[in-house]
C-alpha cells in the first residue's frame, strides 16, 4: 500500500510540472518559441529539433535510472545479482552507440545550419533590403538609415517582409544586440563593423535588447522594433525629416555620453559619414574613449540630449494604422 502511495505521488508530481509547463506557455509569450521572422522560425524549429534528440537520450536514462534504483534498493530481495552483465558487449554498443549516432546527426545539422543561419548571410528576397547602421551607446542604441537620411534612438522602425540589413559597432563596451522574435543576437564592438540580416513575415511590434551586461544601465537598455507597411514606413522617414533637428558628429558626442532616455528620439542625419567617424575613432592612435568616467554621471547629462520624441511619438501613431 505504502510503494502505491508512493508511485501515485511521483506520478501526480510528473502530471503537475507538465500541465503547469503547458499552462506557462499557453498564457505567456516566449519570444524565441513564438518566431515573427524568417531566421527566427528557423531557430526555433532546430531548438526543437535539437530538444527532442535530446530526449532520445535523456528520457531512457532518467527512467532506467528511477527503475533500477526501484528495483535494486535494499529492501527489495527479489531483485537478482547480475555480475555477468558487466562488460557484456551487446550492452556496450547500445549505450555507446546511441549517444554516438545522435552526435553525428548533431554534427551534420550543425553544419547546416551554421551556413544557413550566418548572420552574414543576406536574405534572399524581391524587396529591396534596408539597410540599418546601429551604434550600441551607454545605455541606449543609436539606429541610422544612411539611405534616407535620419537617425533614431531605441526605436528602429522597418517595413515588413523586407529583408533589414544590420551593420553594426559600438561606442562603448562590448554590447549584443538581439531581437529574439526576429532571430540571431550579434556583438557589436567598437572599432568593428558586424553584420546581421533580419526580416519581419507581418507587421508588429517587437522588444529588442542588449544581450551583454554593460554597466550600470544595462537593463533599461532595451529598444522597440516595429515592422510597419510600406507606406507607413515611408511616411514615417518623411515625418523624421520635416520635424527633427540634424545629428553631427558634434551632437553625437552630446547624445553618446552615458544614460539611459526613458522615450525614443529621432533625427536628421547632418553627417552621411557618421557610422565610419564612430567607427574609425577607435583606429586612429590615441583617440577616442567610449568607456564612462565617474565624474560623468548620468544625471548630470540628460537635459543635454535634444528631445523630440514626444512629438515624433504622436504623429507615429497616425500612421500605424496603415
Amino acid at each position: 500500500m505504502r510503494n502505491t502511495v508512493k508511485i501515485a505521488a511521483v506520478l501526480l508530481i510528473i502530471t503537475a510540472c507538465i500541465v503547469a509547463s503547458i499552462l506557462f506557455f499557453q498564457n505567456y509569450n516566449v519570444a524565441v518559441l513564438n518566431p515573427q521572422g524568417e531566421i527566427a522560425d528557423k531557430q526555433r524549429n532546430l531548438m526543437i529539433f535539437t530538444v527532442l534528440l535530446a530526449l532520445v537520450v535523456v528520457v531512457p536514462v532518467f527512467t532506467m535510472l528511477a527503475l533500477f534504483s526501484w528495483k535494486y534498493r535494499e529492501g527489495n530481495k527479489k531483485a537478482k545479482y547480475r555480475p555477468d552483465w558487466a562488460g557484456n558487449k551487446w550492452l556496450e554498443m547500445l549505450w555507446w552507440g546511441i549517444p554516438c549516432v545522435i552526435i553525428a546527426v548533431l554534427s551534420v545539422i550543425t553544419w547546416q545550419t551554421s551556413h544557413e543561419l550566418d548572420p552574414y548571410k543576406p536574405i534572399q528576397s524581391n524587396e529591396k533590403p534596408v539597410e540599418v547602421q546601429v551604434v550600441a551607446l551607454q545605455w541606449k542604441w543609436l539606429f541610422i538609415y544612411p539611405e534616407y537620411d535620419v537617425a533614431s534612438v531605441n526605436k528602429l522602425v522597418f517595413p515588413e517582409k523586407t529583408p533589414v540589413n544590420f551593420t553594426l559597432t559600438s561606442d562603448a563596451p562590448m554590447n549584443s544586440f538581439w531581437i529574439p522574435s526576429l532571430g540571431s543576437q550579434v556583438y557589436a564592438m567598437s572599432g568593428m563593423s558586424t553584420k546581421l540580416h533580419l526580416i519581419a513575415n507581418a507587421k508588429g511590434e517587437y522588444e529588442g535588447y542588449s544581450a551583454n551586461i554593460s554597466g550600470d544601465g544595462f537593463a533599461d537598455m532595451k529598444f522597440s522594433a516595429e515592422s510597419i507597411s510600406h507606406e507607413g514606413f515611408d511616411l514615417w522617414v518623411d515625418h523624421i525629416k520635416q520635424t527633427s533637428s540634424d545629428i553631427t558628429y558634434a551632437s553625437y558626442e552630446v547624445l553618446a555620453k552615458p544614460n539611459s532616455i526613458s522615450a525614443p528620439l529621432y533625427y536628421k542625419l547632418g553627417d552621411s559619414g557618421l557610422y565610419d567617424k564612430i567607427v574609425m575613432k577607435y583606429m586612429t592612435p590615441g583617440a577616442g574613449n567610449p568607456h564612462p568616467t565617474e565624474d560623468t554621471p548620468q544625471e548630470n547629462q540628460q537635459h543635454d540630449i535634444p528631445d523630440n520624441s514626444e512629438m515624433i511619438h504622436t504623429n507615429h501613431m497616425d500612421m500605424e494604422g496603415m
